[in-house]
């Protein structure tokens, strides 16, 4: 009964600040240029909050379970909530990269930070290990539901602003204010967990084995570079980029990014599908491929439609790793190492996204606008090339297990 309870305060609580964090990036790519940010002053912003992600991580995969997995869910919603505030008053760059680092913006337009860390860790605790894979696809699909709502609520300035008659600006500074409430939720949701997400003796937990550390040094390097081709490829950014390609607007871009997240949302059912039946490491590579592919092929879009179908076509397969990649890692690991394994392999995802923005915002701002798109694509292909072949074999333990015959 508790388990079921903790899951569902932890399924609520992803599904709020999810819907938050998919406003809040569409919300930057718009306001930002509003304030008179350019290419390059965007993605100082993005990186910012990135290293505001990364930092966090670190500090949950190092004190997380010690400290209390609880307790540091509440502090990273108070956070991320007090960020948002600030960025309703951020005017110029060296206050909106403070709001950014505080409350750890995401560009991404999807959760990455220190709650989903420890979220994936408590999460195999609350289920069976058969149940494991189906879990991980149910919050993400929760995740981007929660996306999914946050981009069509990103068209909230726009409807202030045509049907309120509400100010440019005071539509952006109303709009924030429902981010920093989304956000706020977590730590309603967070503070009435059970001790059941905790982990016994944290603090006198034997070190990791020599194994563990092999396999999750080996993990972090591909993830790394997999986030590198990430953040050339933020909704942020390709927020921006739809805008300066086409002239879409905030209403527009709601909805394209909402159909996004529920593609997204669709696909995870069929990626713990398609991973009982293939493999973790094998529905990760073959369905990861095709999607960059697809993303390459939107720059070449005549049009608003087309690029917009290219783009869902390649959100429909993109996320489809997302749930066996956490169900492998977290299957691959002592059960009193899943935070730290968690933290550390996200951890090198955080501080990748933080080191392309930078660079994907100054060939935005050159005469390159497509040139990221092309970058992170080829990128992310040449990271599951070197997936799949360092980590074909490693199977875990119900994918060594016979199947039953029906």
């Amino acid at each position: 009964m508790f388990a079921s309870v903790d899951r569902n305060l932890i399924l609520a609580s992803a599904f709020f600040r999810a819907a938050a964090t998919g406003m809040l990036s569409v919300l930057l790519g718009l306001l930002l240029p509003l304030r008179g940010f350019g290419a390059v002053g965007i993605g100082i912003v993005l990186s910012v909050g990135f290293v505001g992600m990364g930092l966090g991580t670190a500090l949950t995969a190092r004190v997380g379970d010690t400290w209390g997995r609880r307790r540091s869910l509440v502090l990273f919603s108070t956070l991320s909530c007090l960020g948002a505030l600030l960025a309703i008053y951020a005017k110029d760059l060296t206050w909106m990269s403070l709001a950014a680092f505080l409350g750890m913006f995401n560009g991404m337009g999807r959760d990455r930070g220190a709650a989903l860390v420890l979220e994936q860790a408590a999460m195999p605790s609350l289920v069976g290990e058969g149940n494991r894979t189906r879990t991980f696809a149910w919050y993400n699909i929760v995740q981007d539901l929660g996306h999914a709502l946050g981009s069509l609520m990103a068209g909230m300035p726009y409807l202030l602003r045509t049907m309120g008659g509400v100010p440019v600006e005071s539509s952006y500074q109303i709009s924030l204010g429902a981010c920093a409430a989304l956000f706020g939720t977590g730590i309603i949701f967070s503070s009435l967990l059970s001790p059941r997400i905790e982990v016994p003796g944290a603090s006198e937990r034997p070190p990791v084995s020599p194994k563990t550390r092999k396999v999750l040094f080996r993990l972090s390097g591909l993830f790394a570079l997999d986030s590198v081709g990430g953040g050339f490829l933020t909704t942020t950014l390709l927020a921006y980029w739809f805008f300066e390609r086409f002239g879409v607007r905030e209403g527009e871009l709601a909805i394209l990014f909402f159909l996004a997240r529920i593609a997204n949302a669709a696909s995870h059912l069929g990626a713990a599908w398609l991973a009982g039946r293939i493999g973790l490491v094998n529905t990760m590579v073959f369905t990861h491929i095709p999607s960059s592919l697809l993303l390459m092929m939107v720059p070449f879009a005549p049009n608003f439609l087309i690029a917009a179908v290219l783009f869902l076509m390649r959100e429909g397969l993109s996320r489809m790793d997302v749930p066996t990649r956490q169900s492998y890692v977290m299957s691959i690991v002592e059960p009193e190492a899943r935070t730290l394994a968690s933290g550390v392999t996200n951890l090198t995802r955080n501080l990748g996204w933080a080191a392309s923005p930078v660079i994907a915002g100054a060939l935005m701002a050159g005469r390159s606008l497509s040139m990221p798109l092309f970058i992170g694509a080829g990128i992310k292909i040449g990271y599951d090339l070197l997936l799949y072949m360092a980590f074909r074999n490693l199977r875990t333990s119900e994918e060594r297990a016979p199947r039953k015959t029906e």
